[in-house]
């Protein structure tokens, strides 16, 4: 594998801010590899969008990110990898990694009574991938589903330490936990920013996937099988957006928990 190659970075895609949450994962088990993460901005959020629509925006993402000659594509927005991966993968040469695959084999894992929850947004429940990828880990498994819409905005405001995100989790959640789930999978990028109240809510003996934390895992052992792992060194990161620059630098430092520059993107 040529050097050049190996020290390409890892481009990441979200509809806009969500994908963060993948990026500081990335940045925390990868520290050594260079990172190009796009995010729709013009276009948030996808999960109110239709299929064709999904698809359509996730291939011109993906184009973005291979003008900037990444080895590697993680979709890191849950929308997209349900209805575009395989079409993604399809289309292009190189790997690509989305976020429900290795959180839906977490699960099936860590769940002891086999009754799984997942939480996302409505086209990610809509699309059942979750389902079908928990059932292709163990078919014995039992999914309880809930769309949970208004998390994203609260999130983006900043109030996931407010009393408001405690009384939305309350309600959305209510079903969740008479069902008797032991495992609970954060289906939307935005989510893990929600641990605490969702820990709070669903009590100590249900396990929260982070799907963030598991797809950095998954593209940190594809490296390594494929030959791609960058040299030793300290990473580099750009940020490219579609729209409203000076809003995501303010949310992806809460996000991150450090300033960064972004680059406008207008060439799609």
């Amino acid at each position: 594998m040529e050097r050049t190659k190996q020290n390409a970075p890892i481009g990441v895609f979200d509809s806009g801010f969500g994908g963060l949450t993948v990026v500081k994962e990335l940045m925390r088990q990868l520290p050594g590899e260079d990172l190009v993460y796009f995010g729709d901005t013009a276009r948030v959020p996808y999960g109110t969008k239709s299929k064709e629509s999904i698809i359509r925006f996730s291939v011109e993402n993906t184009e973005v990110l291979l003008k900037q000659n990444v080895k590697m594509v993680v979709v890191a927005c849950n929308s997209s990898a349900s209805y575009a991966l395989e079409v993604l993968k399809n289309k292009y040469d190189i790997p690509i990694i989305g976020v429900i695959d290795p959180g839906a084999k977490k699960a099936t894992q860590v769940s002891r009574n086999k009754r799984i929850g997942v939480i996302a947004t409505s086209a990610t429940v809509n699309s059942y991938s979750y389902d079908k990828a928990i059932k292709y880990f163990d078919s014995s498994v039992k999914i309880f589903s809930q769309a949970c819409p208004l998390f994203v905005p609260l999130v983006e405001e900043g109030w996931a330490h407010k009393r408001i995100a405690v009384d939305l989790a309350e309600e959305y959640l209510k079903g969740m936990k008479k069902s008797g789930v032991d495992a609970l999978i954060l289906g939307c990028t935005h989510y893990p920013l929600l641990k605490n109240v969702l820990k709070k809510v669903m009590g100590k003996k249900v396990y929260l996937v982070d799907s963030a934390k598991e797809v950095a895992g998954e593209v940190k052992n594809v490296l390594l099988k494929e030959g791609l792992s960058a040299k030793q060194g300290q990473g580099k990161y750009r940020f490219l957006i579609s729209d409203r620059p000076q809003h995501f630098q303010i949310i992806a430092r809460k996000f991150l928990g450090r300033p960064i520059q972004v680059e406008l993107v207008n060439d799609r």
